[in-house]
């Protein structure tokens, strides 16, 4: 099947079957591929945890209004945007890329620059914004990779961030819950898997100049 395929196939899942779980390759094989996600200069604006802590999970369920996907999917994804984002975080970035490609750092100096200006051109409100949107660029891979490995998802964005902030202990490392995401596999008496997907007809979403 084709990725387009496997989009066909995925939808928001509403209800999981809490006896199943990912198998763990099939899960490192997901977050091998948001690992690999494309943000904004590299720089990977957010970290990514995964929530599998039953307790801490039912906490989190009482932080997202209730609903039952935080706490019965196989796991659940919580992007957070760095809050912190400064020179020193830059310069970090291009120490790892200095050692990833095995050149001399000074050579970065031009590239290095440009990062710096990137961020220094920003007020901390931007910084959080633009970090939050490399955010759902992760998210969109994540939803990518999980419908090619037949896992279903849930992106959502009904949650208290403060409070997942709180319960996850967040804001001391600097982070912001942005977006979450719940994966597993859909309880065959989920009525949502039965509906058409409804989109926008090709004519009206696309615009060619």
């Amino acid at each position: 099947m084709t990725l387009v395929d496997k989009l066909n196939w995925r939808y928001a899942t509403k209800k999981f079957d809490s006896t199943k779980k990912i198998d763990t390759d099939k899960l490192h094989y997901i977050l091998n591929a948001v690992q690999l996600a494309p943000s904004s200069i590299g720089l990977q604006h957010y970290r990514v945890i995964v929530v599998e802590n039953a307790e801490v999970r039912a906490q989190l369920k009482e932080a997202a209004y209730g609903q039952s996907q935080i706490t019965d999917s196989s796991q659940l994804i919580v992007f957070a945007a760095e809050t912190n984002i400064n020179e020193e975080f830059g310069k970090k970035y291009i120490d790892n890329v200095a050692a990833v490609r095995g050149v001399p750092r000074e050579t970065l100096a031009g590239f290095e620059s440009m990062v710096l200006g990137a961020i220094n051109g920003r007020t901390p409100e931007q910084l959080t914004v633009w970090a939050q949107k490399q955010a759902y660029i992760a998210l969109g891979i994540l939803v990518s990779a999980a419908a090619e490995q037949d896992v279903d998802i849930c992106p959502m964005e009904g949650f208290d961030a403060e409070k997942f902030n709180e319960i996850l202990g967040l804001t001391k490392q600097g982070l912001t819950a942005t977006v979450i995401a719940a994966i597993g596999y859909r309880a065959e008496d989920d009525p949502y898997s039965k509906l058409v997907k409804v989109r926008r007809p090709k004519e009206e979403l696309f615009i060619h100049i």
